[in-house]
């Protein structure tokens, strides 16, 4: 599961009751604000973890690919790469 420090957390929740406040004009309060946010951090938040470890393993890729090419370039000819 993901953790939030308890910092983390506080600001999490504010954002939620301002998104309710400002996007759905409704007034929440912290404690459900806060179990709303249990809730998309357990349910949903892996999804997003998930995708975050999927496009870092997609540049990784691509950057070692990169380093490859690159150490082929310094390769000096021998007799057996003729």
């Amino acid at each position: 599961m993901i953790k939030f420090t308890k910092e983390e957390t506080e600001i999490l929740t504010r954002k939620v009751q301002l998104y309710f406040n400002d996007e759905l004009d409704q007034k929440i309060g912290q404690f459900p604000a806060q179990f709303l946010l249990e809730f998309f951090t357990e349910e949903i938040g892996p999804y997003y973890y998930n995708r975050g470890l999927l496009d870092a393993q997609t540049v990784l890729e691509a950057r070692i690919e990169g380093v490859t090419e690159a150490i082929y370039e310094l390769e000096k000819p021998t007799e057996l790469s003729r």
